[in-house]
């Protein structure tokens, strides 16, 4: 009884020194690329012209894609770290930073779901839903991260705020609605996490 008690201490111990720690997965460069994976994504939203309150399913296809994409790109830092023969310590802390993240994602996955099949005369709330959602996230992760981030995070709720503010007009689906905060936040993050985290090391 004692071993297991003194073991159960020691994970407790190495659970806690990983919050501490700052988590080095995310790395600037995917996580700057998933920003440009926005901007193209805006791009093509308005090349195509497709207009969401008559076509939604075609607007969530390019948005919902751009996310799966991002989240591949951003997320590959984050594998490669676990997969590259790191310590225990730093594979419990990548579990840390993931479930810290993951459930703003599978909340945001739900609401879209629910709004696009049941309420799709609400579906001018998702942009600003989805950065609330994605604010409520980075929040979640500042433990792990550099306090800046701090400041990503509540860059996406003002302009999730902004865009609830507005979801009454047709403005709520342009382009720029998602292109801009998504474009601009993970810009954003990756040259705090540059700066922070991957400069010195070089």
């Amino acid at each position: 009884m004692e071993l297991r008690d003194a073991l159960t201490q020691i994970a407790e111990i190495r659970t806690r020194i990983a919050e501490t720690e700052r988590f080095r997965g995310y790395r600037a460069v995917p996580v700057a690329a998933s920003g440009v994976a926005a901007a193209v994504a805006g791009f093509v939203q308005s090349r195509l012209r497709i207009d969401p309150i008559s076509n939604l399913s075609g607007y969530l296809t390019i948005w919902v894609s751009t996310a799966a994409i991002a989240a591949l790109i951003a997320g590959s830092g984050i594998w490669l770290r676990f997969h590259s023969g790191v310590d225990r310590l730093a594979r419990e802390m990548t579990w840390l930073a993931v479930g810290q993240f993951a459930p703003c994602l599978g909340a945001g996955a739900l609401v879209t779901v629910a709004i696009a099949r049941h309420a799709p005369e609400h579906a001018a709330l998702l942009p600003g839903l989805w950065q609330v959602f994605f604010s409520l996230g980075v929040f979640a992760s500042c433990r792990l991260l550099p306090k800046a981030i701090t400041l990503i995070g509540v860059f996406y709720l003002v302009a999730g705020v902004y865009n609830l503010m507005h979801s009454h007009d047709h403005s709520a689906f342009a382009p720029w609605a998602m292109a801009i905060p998504f474009g601009l936040g993970q810009f954003g993050t990756g040259a705090l996490l540059y700066w922070n985290l991957e400069r010195d090391s070089k």
